[in-house]
């Protein structure tokens, strides 16, 4: 009995031997197979139907193999064929893998190789599938910027940045370190009418005054030894646009005067210059401070705090956004997986079942999440065989095996012990759940879960 998760198989053979053979072969092995004998027949079901794998003979009367490969290309692009022929030849080979079959098997053929090149078929389609249905779902929940969530506060919130992002008034995003206030700068420039103009960032914090009042506002040639040129500033790059000032509380005294002029009077003056340019710039700041304490205590002057926090968006952490920890995990892993070439090789039940176990411990931000990832799918396979004893955790229980050759490690406390999931580069599961720890001797352990 067939069902909708059935995999559905296309044979095609102008023997009918042949094709009974291996129709009688998958059918047997749970497959929904439809059989049959010309190539004209095959491109008929191909129109009025999905497959996941076709099975075609290479030689045939009329369409033969390769016509079946290009129109099945065509029609469906997720499906895979493999190519069978009793009259293998080198140029045969290569010219279907150049017309993008999967693989290439000779007659006579063992039965176990076929089903084993079918099961791998069928993992790719899947893998397909699923990496279009994961964009398809990052996309519905993060538009064109990379916000992914379900949480329903992070949903509001979204949705306030949407209705105030189009008004060109002046935002300031605060959150602790890796809540991704940047990215919510980002978001509401992308649904701003500035959309289609620059989003420049600057960090306030990484630059002496000297330096951030250069990069800010540019200089004229000769402002300073070395200013052989004439230099653009970040505000004067962002006119017409947005310019996201990160860590705003980091701002000297000084550079807060400078700042709120441009913003009072949307003019600036390049260092060593003396003609004031007129500019269009909306401006987002960010800080994981407390600014109404630093205006208190006189760190921050009180009118640029007010300029800049026309409206307030607070990012929450994500241990208070726990319906995102998979959501996250999941997303980062297969980013990962796909940028090495290596996509991962389970179900998405399956995925969001282990990396729902970073719901426990995750510490604090987003930031945390594709360390994590990183953590696990870098450098080197993870081996079972290379054990060095058992990793206990608070309760007594034996979770997992540390690995005498960890993974490149992020050594921080604030980690102590994480659960999620480990894999192979090549996306082989080896265990549901994965841990890092820090020994009495400093070092890092990674550990492939127990159960």
């Amino acid at each position: 009995m067939t069902t909708p998760d059935t995999p559905r198989l296309l044979v095609v053979d102008d023997e009918a031997a042949a094709l009974k053979n291996l129709s009688h072969l998958f059918r047997k092995e749970g497959y929904d197979v439809v059989a049959r004998q010309s190539g004209q027949a095959a491109l008929k079901e191909l129109r009025e139907k999905e497959f996941d794998v076709v099975l075609t003979d290479l030689r045939m009367k009329g369409v033969d193999g390769l016509a079946v490969l290009r129109q099945t290309r065509e029609l469906q692009p997720d499906v895979e064929v493999i190519v069978i022929t009793g009259h293998a030849t080198l140029d045969s080979a290569v010219g279907a893998m150049k017309e993008g079959a999967f693989h290439y098997v000779a007659k006579p053929y063992r039965l176990d190789e076929v089903r084993q090149v079918v099961r791998s078929a069928l993992d790719v389609v899947r893998l397909k599938r699923e990496n279009r249905d994961l964009r398809r779902r990052i996309e519905g929940y993060q538009g064109p910027v990379n916000i992914i969530t379900q949480d329903l506060g992070m949903r509001r919130l979204l949705d306030t940045a949407r209705q105030v992002a189009p008004t060109d008034c002046n935002i300031l995003v605060t959150g602790e370190s890796g809540t991704g206030k940047e990215l919510m700068a980002r978001y509401v420039h992308m649904h701003s009418a500035r959309a289609g103009q620059a989003f420049v960032a600057v960090n306030c914090g990484a630059l002496q005054e000297e330096l951030l009042a250069n990069e800010l506002f540019g200089h004229e040639k000769g402002a300073f030894t070395g200013a052989d040129r004439q230099k653009r500033g970040l505000i004067e790059m962002a006119d017409g646009g947005t310019l996201f000032l990160d860590e705003i509380a980091e701002m000297t005294p000084a550079m807060q005067v400078k700042l709120l002029r441009v913003i009072q009077e949307r003019e600036l003056l390049r260092v060593g210059g003396t003609e004031a340019l007129k500019v269009d710039v909306r401006f987002l700041a960010a800080t994981n401070r407390d600014l109404q304490e630093n205006v208190a205590s006189g760190r921050f002057r009180a009118d640029l705090y007010f300029r800049l926090n026309v409206v307030n968006l607070a990012l929450p952490p994500l241990r208070d956004r726990r319906d995102d920890v998979p959501l996250l995990a999941f997303y980062f892993l297969k980013k990962f997986a796909l940028a090495m070439g290596n996509p991962l090789g389970f179900e998405n039940s399956v995925t969001e079942g282990i990396v729902s176990g970073l719901h426990r411990q995750i510490p604090g931000s987003a930031a945390v999440a594709p360390s994590l990832v990183d953590l696990i799918q870098t450098d080197a396979a993870i081996s079972p065989g290379n054990s060095g004893g058992a990793l206990v955790g608070p309760d007594g229980r034996i979770i997992g095996i540390n690995v005498a050759r960890p993974q490149r490690v992020v050594r921080s406390p604030a980690y102590g012990t994480a659960h999620g999931f480990a894999v192979t580069l090549d996306g082989v599961l080896l265990g549901t759940m994965c841990a890092y720890a820090i020994d009495d001797d400093g070092n890092g352990h990674v550990a492939l879960g127990c159960g």
